[in-house]
């Protein structure tokens, strides 16, 4: 687990973080958000041991970063926004070298053969790094951050520069820490921490604006649940029905998308679940509901609200 408490770093009259706190628990994939300049970086840095905090605490695994950062880097894994490699090292010289400086020694062959199997360069260790493509380089950056299967890793934008197989292909490796690893992960692309992160923590000029699950997020930010229905039935009769069903307070109609059928959108005035009673009163009156589906708040637009200041954060997690 990771436990951030306080956390306030200066860089001389500027106050780059203002008291954040926030945990991670095991098993959990918290995405870092926050307009440049909002105070990721100095986050993920101090979180590290790179930097020190000017005051407050970071505790990985009951370790204090600052009070003993050997016992506490022993369990990171890190992969940085830009990677550092040396070029003429092969990739197995490379990870053999991380091993030394992790102090990885017991079954160290078949761990690098896992790890590299895992990440997809199995094919590749016999490669010298500067001739690998940017892919492979961030399959390697993977690798050494996952060397000593270490229980807390954390990402710094780790998709950036790769095309859309790669991006795609990184994303499930991610998702597949969650087995072993607590991951914390920065990125700039809002969708791919939708897509990924089961948190997320929005920094905003070095404060914690929105801790809370992008699920819950969504629905503070929408205020109102929105839905799409498909119904058969004639629209008259449809909307009559509709507009009797406590909690919705608008139904407009569509286009007519099936023989018989329409699609309405249907709003509510709170983030209230309409649809058994919607269900019901369609029922009721015979008339066939053929489909729903939400219409969410993307994550984009929940982040654009809550740095303009258009919603309020909630008051807690969920």
């Amino acid at each position: 687990m990771i436990h951030v408490q306080g956390l306030t770093k200066r860089y001389g009259d500027k106050l780059a973080l203002d008291n954040v706190s926030f945990d991670v628990q095991a098993g959990e994939i918290l995405g870092l958000l926050g307009l440049n300049g909002a105070g990721k970086s100095t986050t993920m840095n101090i979180l590290t041991g790179y930097i020190g905090a000017t005051s407050g605490t970071v505790t990985i695994d009951d370790h204090d970063i600052s009070q003993e950062p050997i016992q506490a880097k022993r369990i990171i894994g890190y992969l940085p926004e830009q990677l550092a490699f040396y070029g003429d090292m092969r990739v197995r010289e490379y990870l053999d070298f991380v091993c030394d400086l992790k102090g990885v020694k017991a079954r160290r062959n078949e761990h690098l053969a896992t790890l590299c199997e895992h990440v997809g360069i199995a094919h590749m260790t016999s490669r010298l790094i500067r001739n690998l493509s940017r892919g492979y380089r961030q399959r390697l950056g993977f690798a050494q951050a996952l060397v000593g299967d270490p229980k807390e890793v954390i990402l710094d934008k780790p998709t950036t520069g790769l095309d859309p197989s790669q991006v795609v292909e990184i994303r499930k490796l991610i998702r597949d820490l969650r087995k072993t690893s607590t991951v914390i992960i920065s990125s700039h692309v809002l969708s791919e921490i939708q897509a990924i992160c089961t948190r997320v923590v929005v920094l905003h000029q070095g404060r914690v604006l929105a801790d809370d699950t992008p699920e819950h997020l969504s629905r503070t930010a929408r205020g109102s649940q929105h839905l799409v229905a498909r119904i058969q039935g004639q629209p008259e009769r449809v909307q009559a029905v509709l507009n009797q069903v406590a909690g919705i307070s608008r139904v407009t109609v569509l286009a007519q998308q099936e023989p018989g059928a329409y699609d309405y959108a249907i709003d509510t005035a709170r983030p209230t679940d309409v649809r058994v009673d919607l269900f019901r009163a369609l029922a009721r009156a015979d008339l066939p509901l053929l489909s729903t589906h939400s219409g969410e708040t993307s994550l984009e637009q929940v982040f654009l609200r809550l740095v303009t200041g258009q919603v309020t954060p909630p008051a807690e997690a969920n």
